[in-house]
């Protein structure tokens, strides 16, 4: 809470974190794919006035925390990230679509929580949170 952005009648702090998956879960966000996209999502946020104050890509889904101006609806932002990402990655890495079903890239849902004042947290959660799948991945291997 540092800074409040404006527009010309009202001043706000407006930031959700946000989770999605690719289709089926399949653990297609890795390395050239990985590094791309998170230029595309700071890409797409900023054509809905919007903008990516953290977010971390995780082989199976995806944490961001946006900050988006109270003139648009959180599903508009985020429906226009997945949407316009999953196009992009189709005609980009279309020779790479049997890794997706179809031509849909993304799972139909998404997760998203305000962040208020917790925002310390969830950074450090979003952070953290590749190290925490690869330690419950191993649990889950030495039971």
């Amino acid at each position: 809470m540092d800074e409040y952005q404006s527009l010309s009648h009202t001043a706000w702090d407006c930031k959700y974190h946000v989770i999605f998956i690719p289709k089926c879960r399949h653990r297609v966000l890795y390395a050239q794919l990985r590094t791309h996209l998170g230029e595309v999502f700071r890409n797409l946020a900023a054509q809905r006035e919007s903008r990516m104050v953290e977010g971390h890509l995780i082989p199976d889904h995806v944490h961001l925390m946006i900050a988006i101006p109270p003139k648009y609806a959180v599903f508009q932002v985020v429906g226009y990230i997945k949407g316009k990402s999953a196009i992009h990655l189709a005609r980009v890495y279309g020779e790479r679509k049997r890794n997706s079903v179809g031509q849909h890239f993304r799972a139909r849902g998404y997760f998203v929580s305000t962040v208020g004042r917790d925002e310390a947290v969830i950074r450090a959660y979003i952070r953290s949170q590749e190290i925490e799948d690869e330690r419950l991945k191993q649990l889950k291997l030495s039971i």
